[in-house]
């Protein structure tokens, strides 16, 4: 692969936004995170050759991919093809086989990826090896036991003293079979699961317990499966009227083109910049068809004020010239979003509350935790819950002024994304680490750049940097 087009210098520190100047715009999206992912995962486990195009190049695919092409799947990609929409978009074609993964043994470390580390783990067991799939030091605080313990009642052999990774899988596949996983665990482990389960001895159903969160990711999950030709029949339970998932272990992936849409985790950055700043937005790459959650987002700005048009395969928001309102929102199907809306709130009248999301303690940082932390840095009123956030807009009775901050990312692409748009309205905004945004979109800064709102890179010592091109 190609270095990234990020245009982050190496040695940045930190980034400054520069207030008053965004303009907004037309924004072409690179391919969507997850959608790359699990095209990814599935294409290495169909015999024959499949291309993936406006795939994703950000740091969580490299690791899938880089860990696939070890397993001894063929992987070739090109920046730039054919259908690609941005420069952090390309081509992969891959070649991988029925029988599982042709190395049978390995150490896989997948950094803070936790799609990927979820999605990996469970496609190990239909190989019949011995690997050991492994992260940084955020990932192995990042639980994965209910993943394990599921595939442990599917007859396969995986094991995982902490509950975090690393995690250990034994030559015993994947058998097959019934297992119950709870609805209010992450997707990523049912999805992991249905992924992986065409592959098993016997057919595999799974129930699952309770309320679903983030329903639409699994919905992202049972789509792609079918567009790679595994349809997975589902049902409510007699007894008790849970879902029920029935995958054929008789039905096999088969290899395609497959057009990867944009992100709309990433198209979020940019309504929320247009609703900040009053201006127009146009995303291309998703539309009114498209399968994600996130893009509920638009629609929870729409109810704060914005004026939204959704078209087949763009959307486009314009922020209000008065101030946002403030919402009261259970964000259970859109967690990704909670960061980037928590940022809208800050600017908007009255109190917003989003809820429905304790499971963003165990993301790439505690997202509840660091997101009021990182707020409090601005003068922003807000407080953490249970399962989300309470964020005051500045017109309450105490009345508060919003102002500049070094903000710590925590590590985490997503924070140092949505605490950023905080710098499109107030002076002095600094986000350090800048380099994390390259887990998902490394052209984050100078996209937005690009709309107006300028990203200045500074070293450590507080020297103004060039921005070039390179791989941070």
């Amino acid at each position: 692969m190609t270095g990234f087009s990020n245009a982050i210098p190496s040695d940045a520190s930190y980034v400054r936004i520069e207030p008053g100047q965004f303009a907004g715009g037309t924004v072409s999206l690179p391919g969507s995170k997850s959608l790359t992912n699990r095209a990814l995962l599935i294409s290495s486990l169909v015999q024959g050759e499949s291309i993936l195009m406006n795939a994703l190049d950000c740091d969580d695919s490299r690791h899938l991919s880089k860990a696939l092409k070890a397993l001894g799947v063929r992987i070739s990609s090109e920046a730039g093809g054919p259908r690609c929409a941005s420069k952090d978009a390309l081509n992969f074609t891959v070649s991988g086989g029925l029988d599982g993964y042709s190395v049978k043994e390995g150490v896989y470390n997948l950094g803070n990826a936790g799609t990927a580390t979820r999605f990996l783990t469970a496609a190990l067991t239909v190989s019949g090896g011995n690997y050991v799939v492994d992260g940084d030091e955020r990932m192995r605080q990042r639980p994965i036991h209910q993943l394990v313990e599921a595939l442990r009642g599917l007859g396969a052999e995986v094991s995982c003293p902490s509950g975090c990774p690393p995690v250990e899988i034994g030559p015993r596949v994947l058998q097959g079979g019934r297992v119950n996983i709870a609805g209010n665990t992450s997707s990523q482990f049912i999805s992991a699961v249905l992924m992986a389960a065409p592959m098993a001895r016997e057919d595999v159903e799974v129930r699952l317990v309770g309320e679903v969160l983030s329903a639409p990711y699994l919905e992202l999950t049972l789509r792609t499966m079918q567009d790679f030709g595994v349809r997975v029949d589902i049902h409510d339970d007699e007894s008790d009227g849970q879902l029920v998932y029935h995958v054929d272990s008789r039905k096999w992936y088969k290899s395609r083109e497959y057009f990867v849409e944009g992100d709309a985790s990433t198209a979020s950055y940019f309504f929320a910049a247009a609703a900040l700043t009053g201006t127009t937005v146009r995303v291309e790459g998703v539309g009114k068809v498209s399968r994600q959650g996130d893009l509920r987002f638009a629609d929870v700005l729409a109810q704060m004020g914005c004026h939204v048009k959704k078209d087949v395969d763009s959307i486009t928001v314009t922020g209000p010239k008065e101030m946002l309102e403030g919402v009261v929102n259970n964000c259970s199907d859109m967690p990704d979003i909670v960061p980037t809306l928590a940022v809208v709130a800050a600017f908007s009248r009255g109190r917003t509350r989003l809820h429905g999301v304790p499971h963003l303690r165990f993301k790439e940082s505690d997202r509840i935790a660091s997101v009021a932390s990182e707020l409090r840095k601005l003068g922003v009123e807000v407080r953490e819950l249970d399962d989300g956030l309470e964020i005051n807009g500045p017109d309450g009775p105490d009345g508060f002024s919003l102002h500049g901050g070094r903000i710590d990312s925590w590590g985490d692409h997503r924070i140092a994304m949505a605490l950023s748009l905080a710098g499109l309205l107030i002076p002095g905004v600094e986000i350090g680490d800048p380099q994390v945004v390259t887990k998902s979109y490394p052209g984050f800064f100078e996209t937005m750049s690009g709309l107006g709102g300028r990203s200045v890179f500074y070293s450590a010592e507080g020297t103004e940097l060039a921005v070039g091109e390179g791989e941070s």
